[in-house]
């Protein structure tokens, strides 16, 4: 199936972005650590061109570690600053500050030079729907400033947030692009919840989910759910839906239950620290 979606509140949203990216220092990109290219909107390259620029690898505590470190390593050779993330963690969100203020430097500088003493750097919090924006926020203000949910589509329009003498973030909607040139990001972009799940074949993306797991992660379905070791999708999919009692009332294989189920435990980390893409 194609994987898209595009609503309408998207374009109005990219537009405000447009005008708003002039009055801000930074842009803050949230991406997903298990996906961090499927998960980087690339019209926030575009929009954010001439701006501070840093990359915060969320949901890192569900996503590999080894691979953790090595995106982050990435991004450091591409001249841009990263750091992972759990956004839930309010504990982590300490060294936040210093690394916003790192990203600004030559900015604050220039303000400096010019007589601008103790202006706060403002800087615009972008990302993918379900990327964690409104999550960050809140555990970096140190209270609930934004909605939040586990479902795209939340954030409808701008927030700014005064956190503090030194920091202003601008808080903006999830908004993705309007045509997925590769599929495969958009398949990417349904493990993760990023499209309304209503629009996707559950069962289809389970079969798609099984085979990456499979591929990168061998051994770790079997453990998990007590399969037999095979390579055929559909029949690990059919042991998944027979151990776990997903049985419909005439008695048949409710497989629709049981990859629901999958795509779920793969989504809180109940299948463990996973990272689909690699730098």
């Amino acid at each position: 199936m194609q994987y898209q979606w595009y609503p309408g509140h998207m374009t109005k949203a990219k537009r405000q972005m447009q005008e708003d990216i002039k009055l801000v220092d930074l842009v803050i990109e949230l991406v997903d650590a298990r996906i961090p290219v499927s998960s980087h909107n690339p019209d926030i390259d575009e929009l954010g061109k001439n701006k501070a620029r840093l990359v915060l690898l969320n949901k890192a505590d569900l996503a590999d570690e080894t691979r953790n470190q090595a995106w982050c390593r990435y991004y450091k050779e591409q001249g841009v600053s990263a750091v992972r993330l759990d956004s839930r963690n309010r504990g982590g969100m300490k060294s936040i500050q210093g690394v916003i203020q790192e990203a600004c430097r030559e900015k604050m500088e220039r303000n400096r030079r010019r007589g601008i003493l103790n202006r706060p750097v403002r800087a615009m919090v972008a990302g993918i729907p379900n990327v964690g924006k409104s999550t960050f926020i809140n555990s970096f203000a140190g209270k609930a400033c934004t909605k939040t949910g586990n479902k795209p589509g939340v954030t409808k329009g701008k927030q700014w947030i005064h956190l503090n003498k030194e920091v202003e973030l601008l808080d903006t909607p999830g908004i993705l692009w309007p045509k997925f040139e590769d599929q495969t990001v958009g398949l990417h972009l349904a493990f993760i919840g990023s499209m309304k799940d209503e629009l996707i074949n559950m069962d289809e993306l389970a079969l798609a989910l099984i085979g990456e797991l499979t591929e990168k992660y061998p051994g770790l379905l079997a453990k998990r759910f007590e399969l037999e070791e095979c390579e055929d999708k559909v029949r690990i999919l059919e042991q998944l839906a027979q151990n776990r009692g997903c049985i419909r009332k005439g008695g048949g294989l409710d497989y629709a239950k049981a990859a629901g189920m999958l795509v779920e435990e793969f989504r809180s980390g109940k299948l463990g620290r996973i990272t689909i893409e690699t730098p």
